[in-house]
């Protein structure tokens, strides 16, 4: 299966992939961040900018671009765009009055050019929350269902406590694996 394929894979050269990190601002991005590069995540400041972290997983180098989602910043992200492999877009699943203005802004992002057929994964974030919305009720309210130019996924998490993230993770992987192929 899967593990036999990366273990192959561990004898070549370390791959290198372009992975962008988006979502609105507080929805966890950093956070998330950190916890795949295995850091301490009890401070996390507001991103004023960008953040950037190889992270090294099932044999990747992946190069994760995690840009702030104040709204002032948001017209600069089609600018980090080019040459992306994947984009992770990040949920606060507890912030329901928002989930129209994240849907608006993930809706413009993949119809962006430079996005074209890349694979999308949306961390619906903060799931540790009794005000959490379930990741199918998310993926609904963004029509998730109707993008038909990409493989996608939605994986309930926690960047926090760091339930969840292997599981997208091991997503990511099977893409990159597909994409070999």
């Amino acid at each position: 299966g899967l593990l036999s394929v990366i273990q192959k894979l561990k004898g070549s050269p370390e791959q290198e992939l372009r992975i962008v990190l988006l979502g609105l601002d507080n929805a966890g991005k950093t956070t998330l961040l950190k916890r795949l590069a295995s850091e301490e995540v009890s401070t996390i400041t507001p991103t004023q900018g960008f953040n950037i972290k190889s992270v090294h997983s099932h044999g990747f180098k992946l190069n994760v671009w995690d840009i702030g989602g104040q709204r002032s910043i948001r017209p600069y992200w089609k600018k980090y765009l080019g040459s992306t492999d994947l984009l992770i877009y990040v949920i606060d699943s507890a912030d329901q009055k928002r989930f129209e203005e994240t849907g608006q802004e993930l809706a413009e992002l993949t119809e962006d050019k430079s996005l074209t057929g890349v694979p999308l994964l949306v961390f619906a974030n903060k799931q540790d929350l009794v005000t959490a919305a379930p990741a199918a009720e998310i993926a609904e309210g963004l029509s998730l269902h109707t993008y038909r130019d990409r493989e996608w996924q939605i994986q309930a998490c926690s960047a926090l406590s760091g339930e969840g993230v292997q599981d997208g993770m091991n997503w990511i992987s099977s893409q990159i694996m597909n994409r070999k192929k």
